[in-house]
């Protein structure tokens, strides 16, 4: 197998926490890469989810949820029909 440099730029911290990282793996830097970059071949794409984080409100929303399921004093519907009562939501 041959191999090439490359040259890649980032940041020296994150460097830095990766070779530490991968030092305790017993990988060395270019031996990770090297993982990482097989497993994307392999899948035909990045080996992992990339996702967005939660926005501030999502999470403030899943508190409040969390709030309320836990709250006695909530107010519950048996039924559906019951909420789009109070609603005004009747359905004809």
């Amino acid at each position: 197998m041959s191999t090439v440099v490359t040259n890649i730029r980032i940041d020296k911290e994150l460097k830095a926490q990766a070779t530490e990282l991968f030092n305790d793996l017993g990988l060395t830097l270019s031996q990770a890469f090297t993982v990482f970059l097989k497993q994307a071949v392999l899948h035909h794409g990045l080996p992992f989810a990339v996702t967005r984080p939660p926005s501030k409100e999502l999470l403030e929303a899943i508190k409040e949820g969390e709030q309320l399921a836990h709250d006695p004093n909530a107010k519950t519907y048996a039924t559906p029909q019951e909420l789009w009562d109070e609603l005004g939501l009747s359905k004809s």
